[in-house]
């Protein structure tokens, strides 16, 4: 008889499983777009409903109406307040926007811009911070971060960006229903776990070493010690990921989407929201950055047909 064996327990794609240093998701690689636009935005996770609508895929249920699970995000307004710009990966300059009532806002004072031009850098990204005081959930701090920029060349985008400087930019004038986004967020922490939460390995039969719930072997002999691929005990939850090619199904205004009661734990939604199929990591509250889709950057996005939203309570 063949030797039985078990899947391998726990995935190594991420290492080290240990808590992300910051709340602020980073995004370390953008997309080229041609067209004139930003090519990411901020929101905040109100919670999840559950949408009807026509399937527009190759499916077998293609042409019918189906149903799926939804999250909603909040999304205030962006404030670009500067341009950064880039030559050979490193910052060449920053230009500032000198608005004293945006300055107040961002708890800063004045700043003298090292200025540059179209023709000094290879790369521009706008510099603007989100607004989780008109979300109206507690947090008053603004969160700034950097945005690519899209354009043809880089004068395109440096002229682009500039446009922007000092101005709010709506959800509704970055995405369109229908296109395809990266969701990228710090996950829900679960805190210290042990093997079997943490990695699924199997619980121990009662009689085998006095221990149910701990790994049954920290590896070969030889090398003559433990190797980082053995499931150990650790921090589960709160760490970053990246989720591609979630669509958007619909961008709206409140009145359209908050349940009655409104979201558990988050309250009602003040703002434009977004409608992404499935789900999205993290808990209520948390900023979820929005990238452009990197893998299908080229599609043409294809607005849905929405037949129904759910308003009922979800408490």
């Amino acid at each position: 008889m063949g030797k039985r064996s078990g899947s391998k327990k726990g995935s190594m794609a991420f290492r080290p499983r240990k808590r992300a240093d910051s709340q602020m998701p980073t995004v370390k690689f953008w997309p080229s777009v041609a067209e004139k636009r930003l090519c990411g935005f901020a929101c905040y996770k109100a919670g999840m409903t559950h949408i009807g609508y026509i399937d527009d895929t190759e499916s077998p249920s293609k042409g019918n109406e189906v149903f799926a699970s939804a999250t909603v995000l909040e999304c205030p307004p962006m404030t670009v307040f500067g341009v950064r710009g880039y030559k050979g990966g490193r910052c060449v300059g920053e230009i500032w926007c000198q608005d004293e009532k945006i300055l107040k806002e961002l708890s800063m004072k004045k700043k003298k811009d090292s200025k540059f031009s179209a023709s000094d850098v290879d790369d521009v990204f706008a510099l603007c911070f989100a607004r989780p005081g008109l979300a109206g959930f507690g947090k008053k701090t603004p969160e700034r971060m950097e945005i690519a920029v899209g354009g043809k060349d880089i004068n395109e985008k440096y002229e682009y960006a500039m446009s922007l400087l000092g101005k709010e930019v709506k959800i509704s004038e970055v995405f369109k229903p229908g296109e395809f986004v990266d969701a990228i967020m710090i996950t829900t922490g679960k805190g210290w776990q042990g093997t079997v939460k943490r990695f699924g390995t199997a619980v121990q039969r009662r009689k085998a070493t006095g221990k149910r719930r701990h790994i049954g072997t920290l590896g070969a002999w030889h090398p003559g010690y433990v190797q980082y691929t053995v499931p150990m005990p650790g921090q589960m939850g709160y760490h970053k990921r990246t989720e591609l090619n979630k669509r958007i199904m619909k961008i709206g205004q409140p009145n359209e989407i908050n349940p009655k009661g409104g979201f558990p734990h988050y309250g009602v939604v003040k703002n434009e929201f977004l409608l992404l199929k499935g789900s999205v990591g993290g808990p209520v509250k948390r900023l979820i950055r929005l990238r452009k889709a990197v893998r299908k950057a080229h599609s043409a996005p294809k607005a849905p047909e929405i037949k129904y939203v759910s308003l009922e309570s979800k408490q």
